[in-house]
């Protein structure tokens, strides 16, 4: 039965002075299961009583759907592209959308998964095309000396000393710069003659690693910036190599504080070889 004609039957029912009851069982008599519930008639007889006659549903006000807007989806792109490791709970923030509304548009309008820490696109559009010619250049650049290439080879990723950094402290382009130049001192007396060839520094494009400071930073140091496109495939061999072998020992297991955690990464880089480094780093070209 229709909902508009057994609100029809309901309202011609009740101008003939039926009560609920009456109306109900009038209609239960005529359409077996197919009538509408009790409560139904409830409702649509008590709208009647009210001077409420139409047979439609109000419009209803409340919180319109902020997922088909073109522009919304374009700001949550926006802080993706900004930052490829941005959480949801930011996205949410930054939008004052819902978990729900988030998840709808970064899977179903953007077609992105997360991968490691970073939103990858899953389909490869005109603009991934674009910037896969970065991974063509660098290529281009390790086939023309593959030996040079890993021996002038610079890769860091500040995400693990997240662990390090004081209570409160965050990853900023201030702190990305100081370990740019901790980094030219491990150099001189760990890589001597390094600096002198030439550093290739390859980090992802992180806002801490692509601001205004940090590449007056990295030019004052002398190291030359290797390009990274900001999504798959991932170029820094953190993403696509040492992280998700660090993460396997660890897996399952519960730390009391940030201390033991530390500590347990310590000893797992000191019980790497340096053939399990050097392998890591030659991966980049797959």
């Amino acid at each position: 039965m229709e909902k508009i004609e057994a609100r029809s039957v309901i309202k011609f029912l009740h101008l003939k002075g039926y009560s609920v009851r009456q109306i109900h069982d009038e209609m239960k008599a005529v359409h077996g299961d197919d009538c509408p519930s009790y409560d139904t008639v409830v409702r649509w007889k008590r709208n009647f009583q009210t001077g409420h006659m139409s047979l439609t549903d109000e419009s209803r006000t409340g919180r319109p759907s902020l997922t088909d807007s073109a522009a919304t989806v374009k700001k949550v792109e926006d802080l993706i592209l900004k930052d490829g490791q941005v959480t949801f709970h930011v996205i949410m923030h930054e939008t004052e959308l819902s978990y729900g509304s988030v998840w709808k548009i970064i899977y179903d309008e953007l077609y992105m998964s997360k991968v490691s820490v970073h939103w990858v696109p899953r389909l490869l559009t005109l603009r991934w095309q674009t910037w896969r010619d970065l991974s063509r250049q660098m290529l281009t650049l390790l086939e023309q000396d593959e030996e040079d290439f890993f021996g002038r080879l610079v890769t860091m990723n500040e995400t693990k000393s997240i662990y390090y950094l004081a209570k409160g402290q965050t990853i900023t382009s201030a702190y990305y710069c100081t370990l740019l130049n901790k980094l030219r001192d491990a150099l001189k007396k760990k890589r001597r003659g390094m600096l002198t060839k030439g550093v290739r520094l390859l980090a992802d494009n992180a806002p801490a690693h692509s601001s205004q400071a940090a590449v007056v930073k990295t030019r004052r140091c002398g190291y030359e910036t290797l390009p990274h496109q900001p999504y798959s495939p991932f170029l820094t061999p953190s993403g696509f190599f040492l992280y998700s072998e660090m993460k396997n020992p660890m897996r399952g297991r519960r730390f009391d504080d940030t201390e033991d955690v530390i500590q347990e990464m310590k000893q797992w880089f000191s019980t790497q070889s340096e053939d399990f480094y050097n392998s890591g780093l030659r991966k980049v070209k797959k």
